[in-house]
């Protein structure tokens, strides 16, 4: 078999066998007069880890933050462009922001626990943004903190401040915050670039669990992390999409002069 062969059969094994669960489609996004992302089209697809990777600037961020409407709230931010979940448009007249953000969480680069809350508090918090409260919430808060490898570490102490952790137990206490409502996309933003490689490895851990219940989209500068946990890897620059391809084909044989000196460290 040549190596184009094989290529073809690895891109045939990992093609998905259904429409994306997240379609971007000629997504382009303004901070005032400065265009961050240029006709970005990309499908998210379902129950797989898709990695947007890129140099400082390139609007990783801001990708993440159109996809569930956040980046409209920055004064003098705009989008043209559509971002379907499910075939219709999240920027529909008739879509409701909040309920989206529901539907799709995200976790940023450094953990946002809530001044004064506990542990407890801080997994239900999105319940009591809601004005609600879920059935049996000492099995909610025991479910979720183990999904997240951290009830061991901290059933004991869930009337402590949530802050008081250490940054890997809160960054993993928000993720468990974000999947207590059930969304059906996580965004992830540089999750682990503040933790040790101990904490890092259990992040990784739980992403690799999260792919058989959730679409995940994680922007990270590590080019390893990108290549063990991600199913397909998306290459930014410039607010442009450079390439698009199943991580492992994308590492080992990138289309792109571009790609191919980014992940091997030239530039970026």
């Amino acid at each position: 078999m040549s190596a184009d062969d094989l290529l073809d059969e690895l891109a045939s094994a990992d093609a998905p066998s259904g429409p994306p669960k997240v379609d971007v489609r000629g997504l382009s996004a303004w901070f005032g007069a400065d265009l961050v992302l240029r006709d970005v089209t990309v499908p998210v697809h379902l129950h797989r880890v898709t990695a947007v990777i890129g140099p400082s600037g390139c609007g990783k961020s801001t990708l993440l933050r159109c996809i569930n409407r956040m980046h409209e709230v920055v004064p003098g931010a705009r989008t043209e462009g559509a971002v379907l979940v499910d075939g219709v448009d999240v920027y529909g007249p008739r879509k409701d922001p909040a309920e989206l953000r529901r539907r799709i969480g995200i976790v940023f680069q450094r953990p946002t626990t809530f001044p004064g809350a506990t542990v407890r508090e801080d997994v239900l918090l999105g319940w009591s943004l809601a004005a609600q409260r879920p059935r049996r919430a000492d099995e909610v808060v025991e479910r979720i903190l183990r999904r997240v490898a951290l009830w061991d570490e901290v059933k004991d102490q869930l009337g402590r401040p949530s802050a008081t952790l250490s940054l890997g137990q809160q960054q993993r206490l928000c993720i468990g915050r974000c999947l207590a409502l059930e969304p059906e996309v996580l965004l992830m933003d540089e999750p682990s670039s503040s933790l040790d490689p101990i904490a890092t490895a259990r992040i990784e851990e739980l992403l690799n669990e999260l792919r058989a219940s959730v679409t995940v989209v994680l922007v990270t500068h590590n080019m390893q992390q990108a290549a063990r946990v991600a199913d397909f890897v998306v290459f930014l620059e410039r607010g442009e999409v450079v390439e698009h391809a199943p991580s492992r084909i994308l590492f080992t044989n990138p289309t792109s002069p571009r790609t191919e000196a980014y992940i091997t460290g030239r530039f970026g």
